[in-house]
């Protein structure tokens, strides 16, 4: 895989995680409540996609080996070019839950499957490579709730319409994902694939006793746990204290714009000078940072704290797929980056429902000082384990 093929995988990722993005922020709830869905329903809709890469991660990525990487690119990609023009055909929530499992099964499949491909082409390079690529679908994710936002604004005359034509544009852009697919080259084409399911599963049990792919991935769900708390809570707390919505958004989007600018560095920093060391430090900033946001009730605090969360994450999360890379053999990459998106997706969906109930019977401050709590607790067993 040259540098064009890179780029074009990388163009791919943006376009396919834009239209992922794009169908659910800001506009799955409003559509959900157009339709007549209330909010309980409206909780489980927003969850199935989740739910969805808990389940279908590692199964992904056995799949990629059995059948081939790019094969299973091709299927995440007609999915992420079909499944937002079912969204025109709904109007009950069964209906709506159904598409999202559909849809979310192309995250499930892609990520964890192009993650794999890097990491197999870019042996020497791993966090550089799977840094830049982190990078441009962190971008999708950024532009398309601005997208999605501006075009309900611009047709708040018709807000039916308006969220039709959103998923006209997301199912535009997921088509644009399928066209820019590139083709592998050659050299690193997979082969014939005949290994048998046997084969596929044993592997799967040897990656499941390799303490380290294990402890690795559980760090980054632990930093995902506390990011789902931070992002659901965050505006909560912010108002509480009285900052206005201008300045929640600025202090959401700075973080994003902070994890994307620096995750080829972080990258390229663990491929010289090692992963272990930076996942740890990674890992106690991101606690700290998180419980420093219980002791702010500022601007411009929680603006710095969202800056160094930011950075604590790349830091953590450029480094964590290519240790868990290193420590698996090439033939099962993919299932080992399937275990890893499915313990994200854990602690994704965790953090929000567990700080959830601490935030009912306790305080949003509490939030983060949980958080703060679980996240020290992994970075200090990671740091014991990979010794």
């Amino acid at each position: 895989m040259n540098a064009s093929h890179f780029v074009r995988l990388c163009v791919t990722g943006l376009f396919a995680i834009f239209s992922s993005t794009i169908a659910k922020s800001p506009v799955l709830p409003l559509y959900s409540l157009s339709i007549g869905i209330g909010a309980a329903g409206i909780g489980v809709v927003s969850a199935v996609s989740s739910f969805t890469g808990i389940i279908a991660s590692i199964p992904s990525g056995m799949m990629a080996e059995r059948i081939g990487k790019k094969r299973m690119l091709t299927i995440a990609t007609l999915i992420f070019a079909t499944a937002p023009f079912l969204y025109l055909l709904v109007d009950n929530v069964r209906q709506l839950v159904m598409v999202r499992f559909y849809h979310g099964l192309a995250t499930a499949i892609f990520m964890p499957v192009a993650l794999s491909m890097v990491s197999d082409v870019f042996a020497k390079e791993r966090g550089e490579k799977i840094g830049w690529f982190s990078t441009a679908t962190l971008l999708g994710r950024f532009i398309a709730p601005m997208v999605g936002g501006g075009i309900i604004g611009l047709m708040a005359f018709n807000p039916k319409m308006s969220y039709n034509v959103v998923y006209l544009v997301c199912g535009f852009v997921g088509i644009l994902s399928l066209v820019t697919l590139p083709s592998i080259p050659r050299e690193v084409r997979d082969a014939h694939n005949t290994v048998s399911w046997r084969d596929i599963l044993g592997r799967l049990r040897q990656l499941l006793t390799v303490k380290g792919v294990i402890i690795t991935s559980v760090v980054e769900g632990a930093v995902l746990f506390s990011y789902g708390a931070f992002e659901t809570f965050l505006p909560l707390y912010a108002i509480s204290v009285g900052l206005s919505p201008y300045q929640i958004g600025m202090i959401l989007s700075i973080q994003v714009i902070s994890i994307a600018l620096t995750k080829p560095f972080m990258g390229r920093f663990s491929d010289k000078h090692g992963r272990v060391p930076q996942i740890f430090a990674g890992g106690i900033i991101g606690a700290i940072c998180v419980y420093g946001f219980s002791l702010s009730a500022t601007f411009i605090p929680m603006l710095v704290l969202s800056v160094f969360f930011g950075l604590s994450i790349s830091v953590v999360t450029s480094a964590t797929s290519a240790l868990i890379a290193d420590l698996s053999k090439r033939e099962s990459l993919a299932s080992a980056m399937g275990i890893l998106a499915s313990v994200m997706d854990i602690g994704h969906t965790t953090g929000p429902l567990v700080c959830g109930v601490i935030a009912t019977y306790l305080s949003y401050s509490s939030v983060f000082i949980f958080a703060a709590i679980v996240l020290l607790s992994c970075a200090l067993v990671f740091k014991l384990a990979m010794r």
